[in-house]
């Protein structure tokens, strides 16, 4: 890799605006991969609700991979400034530096260079909806049939190795009271006290951690209330919550949504239900496997530990844990995603490349 030439790459590619509501821009991103690497390949575009994705492969027809390259290209939003990328030192500025645009571009080398020469089918799968559930990019692909052993997705990570993740789980609780005069409250049922002690009772069991700790957690999101008056009890309250969970939370994973909003009722006062949104259960690959341990030794070649980590936010690496599919987290090193200083650290994009490189040869 000339990393001069892939560094003007890189900033064309993140020069592009490719956030949830420029749909034009997705599509820009994703065929600007798509040219990086070049003709003489399959490749199949998938579109849902208006979000682009596309898979890319060497033969006639769709086989089942030995390993999958998946990235995303689209990014949270922005100021201007942060799509005009510079770099300073060993840092390259820009929205989606980190996050994760430079390791997708890498995978798309990567690719490029040894897809043809592989005993073995590889794809390189690009999606455009990660940063808003990737529900339109990696979900529909899968549940479209496309399928793999080993999936490597190439989210920040420094070199290291995520094989875990917590669930994600949505949800709203409701809470009804009746109305009266402000002087009054005798005469009515306050909805937004019993939402808010019902919320106390979830934030009790489950407090959010002062560091770091492999457990379950809850995020008050959101109140609302449809009262406008000051002088008028509320009848109606909600709340969103937004709980993440690892695996050995029972009570959350493996019980369905209706058995869940029966678990979150117990918490809350008489009049508050709960209705979950969305759930999505943790994601785990086996440390021990055959292709964790290669790409490990693959890390370690270039000087990194290749440590394992697990993840507490919620990635597309649920998706394929749902199908039956291996997958880790595995990138370019930087700092401050979604943030006003998001950068990608220079240092770490060839020894990325190279460790992809090794680790797809030693597969073979």
């Amino acid at each position: 890799m000339d990393l001069d030439d892939f560094l003007v790459t890189a900033e064309e590619l993140l020069a592009i605006p490719s956030t949830a509501d420029r749909v034009d821009d997705l599509h820009r991103a994703v065929e600007f991969v798509l040219d990086v690497v070049g003709p003489g390949w399959t490749v199949e575009r998938f579109s849902s609700r208006g979000k682009p994705s596309a898979l890319v492969y060497r033969d006639a027809r769709r086989p089942e991979f030995r390993v999958i390259l998946n990235g995303h290209l689209d990014v949270v939003p922005a100021p201007p400034e942060q799509f005009r990328p510079r770099r300073e030192g060993d840092r390259l500025f820009a929205r989606g530096a980190q996050d994760m645009k430079v390791s997708a571009l890498v995978q798309a080398v990567v690719f490029r260079e040894l897809a043809r020469a592989l005993p073995y089918p590889i794809a390189l799968q690009l999606v455009a909806d990660e940063e808003v559930g990737g529900r339109d990019g990696t979900l529909h692909q899968l549940d479209r049939g496309v399928t793999g052993r080993f999936t490597v997705i190439g989210e920040h990570s420094g070199l290291r190795i995520v094989y875990e993740s917590k669930g994600l789980l949505t949800a709203t609780l409701h809470a009804t009271g009746r109305a009266a005069h402000g002087a009054y409250p005798w005469l009515g049922d306050n909805a937004l006290v019993k939402l808010i002690r019902s919320v106390d009772n979830l934030l009790a069991a489950y407090p959010p951690p002062a560091a770091d700790a492999w457990r379950t957690t809850i995020n008050l999101a959101r109140i609302d209330t449809p009262n406008t008056a000051f002088n008028q009890i509320p009848a109606e309250a909600s709340a969103w919550l937004d709980i993440r969970f690892p695996p050995e939370d029972t009570e959350l994973n493996g019980p369905g949504a209706d058995e869940i909003e029966k678990w979150l009722a117990t918490r809350c006062l008489p009049g508050v239900t709960a209705a979950v949104e969305r759930i999505d259960p943790p994601h785990r690959a086996d440390p021990d496997s055959a292709e964790v341990r290669a790409l490990r030794r693959a890390a370690e070649s270039q000087g990194y530990s290749g440590e394992f980590l697990r993840k507490h936010g919620a990635a597309d690496a649920r998706f394929f844990y749902q199908h039956g599919i291996d997958a880790v987290i595995f990138g370019i090193g930087g700092h401050g995603q979604h943030g006003p200083d998001e950068y990608a650290d220079i240092t770490t994009i060839v020894p990325y490349y190279r460790a992809l490189t090794r680790f797809l040869q030693d597969l073979s």
